[in-house]
């Protein structure tokens, strides 16, 4: 029997591609559950078993990276859109999470505009991906990311305001601004890791131009 002495070639690019299909499809899901707020836990749970799959497919880019010698781009670069990846779908499960644990009875236009801006932003940087695997231009993207970032940021401030003005004016319950500050709180930390993905894709395709 002939003897293969070549490493066996792993595409590692089609592993990050089904992870990004996943952020995106977790990023529909998350901003349907916002626009429709009606059967939240079949979403939610949707949203989980997306988490879950993530989680199994950056063991299995982990894996890979640590039994192959020879790979596309830099290994730390392998690790960090792996787990730059992980850290976004991470992220939008904690928010359906907490949207599913508070039972609230609306969901305000503005938080649907934010949640919006959040799947818009996951979308670019699907594209920056694309891109990065056929070593084409990823700046348009990175611009929309960027603006589309900093829109979000004075949306949440405004948004902020909104929750603490309804306790000082109607003396609502001050459970219910803690409820939606943690919200506003997961929101962000997901618009950052967003954020943290794009830089991470556009740090490798200047690498490797």
């Amino acid at each position: 029997m002939a003897l293969n002495f070549f490493p066996k070639v792993v595409k590692f690019f089609r592993l990050f591609q089904e992870q990004s299909d996943l952020l995106t499809d977790t990023a529909h899901i998350l901003s349907e559950l916002f626009d429709d707020f009606n059967n939240v836990a079949e979403k939610g749970r949707k949203i989980i078993r997306n988490e879950y799959a993530g989680n199994d497919l950056s063991r299995e880019i982990a894996k890979q990276l640590s039994l192959t010698f020879i790979t596309p781009i830099d290994r730390e670069d392998i690790h960090a859109l792996n787990m730059a990846q992980e850290n976004v779908l991470n992220s939008m499960r904690a928010i359906s999470t907490r949207i599913g644990l508070y039972h609230f009875r609306e969901i305000t236009p503005g938080t649907r505009d934010l949640i919006s801006k959040l799947k818009l932003m996951i979308d670019s940087v699907a594209l920056m991906l694309k891109n990065l695997s056929r070593k084409e231009e990823v700046e348009v993207n990175v611009v929309k990311v960027r603006e589309t970032k900093i829109e979000a940021d004075m949306l949440l401030l405004v948004l902020l305001g909104e929750v603490y003005d309804r306790q000082a004016e109607n003396n609502s319950s001050l459970l219910d601004m803690v409820k939606w500050s943690h919200i506003y709180d997961r929101i962000e930390d997901a618009f950052a890791a967003t954020e943290v993905l794009a830089n991470t894709i556009e740090g490798i395709a200047l690498k490797n131009a």
